[in-house]
């Protein structure tokens, strides 16, 4: 797809993620919204790499229960749940099964296609691929931080479109996750094929 500076062109015909994706099983949610479309007040583009956490998993932040610090990662689904990594970036994840259960897809990489030199002057670089590959570029490209944490997928700051791609040529890559010291094996890191934009390239 060709970068656009306005989404309208090519959101007009698209409907907004139904909420029912993230009432459930997170890997299957990280799975479904590969292809998908993020808007943050007029920045985005093609959700092309997530990986899933739930709470029965030893990387995840809601492994050892509900604290202060990862409350929105317990519900409601269809909300943000935005948190520091390391104190040096943000990280954004859509939450997903019921209040209380403590899951979420983490968004690793976007290929940009609107607001690109919004997008360029937050990351101080005019490298698409460098713009949103990797959790925190990605973050820092679409000015995400903690002010967007808890909010829900359909408000007017944060939206999520159904995917682009036909379902025939949405290739999805599978592999294990990156960036943990923890359950390094489970295979829950999602990829759109061939994309130029993911984080790092997946194993053979």
């Amino acid at each position: 797809m060709t970068p656009d500076t306005t989404p309208h062109s090519l959101l007009r015909e698209s409907s907004r993620v139904p909420s029912s994706i993230f009432e459930g099983d997170p890997v299957a949610a990280a799975r479904a919204i590969i292809g998908a479309i993020l808007v943050v007040n007029g920045a985005g583009g093609i959700i092309v790499e997530t990986e899933a956490y739930d709470q029965s998993d030893p990387a995840s932040h809601s492994f050892k229960g509900l604290r202060p610090s990862n409350r929105s990662m317990f519900g409601p689904p269809g909300h943000a749940y935005v948190y520091r990594s390391y104190g040096v970036h943000w990280c954004l994840n859509f939450v997903c099964q019921p209040t209380g259960q403590g899951a979420g897809v983490l968004i690793r990489a976007l290929e940009p296609l609107f607001g690109i030199e919004q997008m360029q002057a937050r990351r101080a670089t005019r490298s698409p691929r460098l713009l949103c590959a990797g959790p925190g570029r990605l973050t820092q490209a679409l000015g995400i931080d903690d002010r967007h944490d808890g909010l829900a997928l359909n408000a007017s700051e944060l939206q999520v479109f159904e995917a682009q791609y036909p379902p025939d040529t949405r290739q999805i890559l599978v592999g294990p996750r990156i960036g943990i010291t923890r359950a390094i094996d489970q295979p829950w890191r999602f990829g759109l094929a061939r994309s130029g934009f993911l984080s790092k390239p997946f194993r053979s």
